[in-house]
């Protein structure tokens, strides 16, 4: 028995801010502001990027820049924050964890402490609204000055907090075949102080030497992306003995040409090593699903039944920061889903 992913409760760990973006809203904010996107992303939705080369990681790179410099105003960036709220509670996720560079916002909206407040005053209010609770992490760039890491460790420490609305989360993103992670040390010890969950990006671009590098300097909760952990015996043990959750996004690892096909994606061979798991989507934007569809690639490409789809979705809500209240929920009804059969599945509902 199949039964819809939709209603499978679960945690979204991996989801950038402009990344998440609806393509009809990027459409219709470039329209309104007369900006010309690359015809590359507007004439053959989602974009095709396949290489790891630099070539391919630049072509993805210069598409994200380009919508993100759509994204001007404080009404766009609320919007954006609604809408992926909105695009998750659809697909039974009780618990977002959004992640933002205030960097890139900061010159359109009166600085980087004013554009991080505008995404966190719209998470709180689309929690109190709706079905999911939306928690942000602060995420820096690894191609800049590891003393901006600082600057946006520090900002992310003002601004920490438990629940919706709050930052609860640091983590370091790009291209990690540039800035080591070592460099980065500073800000982590800074974010960590704070109560913050540790969450670089690691382990995709590059093989299983950069976990092993990432798990030394960061000493994370999590690592985005961390899939290659699976080339090196040792330091996938670690990950595991460590119980690092692995923010594991199949969709953009196929959409980058990381892995070939979405049966190449290591996820079964991870998670019968024991390692913990948190699917995710990335960059919906740019690779053309969202979180749902993760798990029907899971479910499709790699033989996950329905009792393995509830593991991974209880995974999730483990290695997320969502009040214990929130999970207690969502773990009653992951219960109720397997319980079901695949027209009586529980709907999403309201804590």
């Amino acid at each position: 028995m199949s039964r819809p992913v939709s209603t499978l409760p679960k945690a979204h760990l991996h989801l950038h801010f402009t990344g998440s973006m609806r393509f009809s809203t990027l459409m219709q904010t470039a329209r309104e502001q007369g900006a010309r996107l690359p015809r590359a992303l507007v004439d053959d939705w989602p974009p095709q990027l396949a290489a790891v080369d630099e070539r391919g990681w630049f072509r993805f790179q210069r598409l994200y820049d380009a919508a993100r410099a759509c994204v001007r105003s404080e009404g766009t960036m609320r919007r954006i924050v609604a809408e992926a709220a909105e695009d998750d509670a659809a697909e039974g996720s009780r618990w977002l964890e959004m992640q933002v560079d205030p960097t890139s916002y900061a010159p359109h909206v009166g600085g980087l402490t004013r554009a991080l407040e505008i995404v966190l005053d719209e998470a709180r209010r689309v929690s109190e609204a709706g079905p999911v609770g939306v928690g942000i992490v602060v995420a820096a760039s690894r191609i800049r000055h590891p003393l901006d890491a600082r600057t946006l460790a520090r900002l992310a420490a003002q601004h920490a907090g438990e629940g919706p609305g709050s930052v609860i989360g640091f983590g370091l993103s790009n291209d990690e075949r540039r800035g080591h992670v070592e460099e980065f040390e500073g800000a982590f010890r800074i974010a960590r102080k704070a109560g913050l969950a540790i969450v670089p990006h690691g382990g995709e671009l590059l093989g299983a030497d950069a976990v092993r590098s990432t798990l030394e300097a960061a000493r994370p909760d999590r690592i985005g992306h961390g899939v290659r952990s699976i080339e090196d015996p040792e330091v996938l043990a670690e990950v595991v003995r460590e119980g690092v959750t692995l923010e594991v996004c199949p969709g953009s690892n196929v959409g980058l040409g990381v892995y070939g096909t979405p049966s190449d994606v290591p996820l079964r061979r991870l998670y019968e090593s024991g390692a913990r798991i948190a699917l995710g989507a990335d960059d919906p934007l740019l690779f053309g699903s969202r979180l749902a569809d993760q798990y029907e690639l899971a479910r499709a490409a790699q033989g996950f039944d329905d009792a393995e789809l509830a593991d991974l979705a209880r995974m999730s809500l483990e290695g997320s920061r969502a009040p214990q209240a929130t999970k207690d929920s969502a773990f009653a009804d992951i219960r109720a889903w397997l319980e079901a059969d695949d027209t009586d599945a529980p709907s999403t509902r309201q804590d």
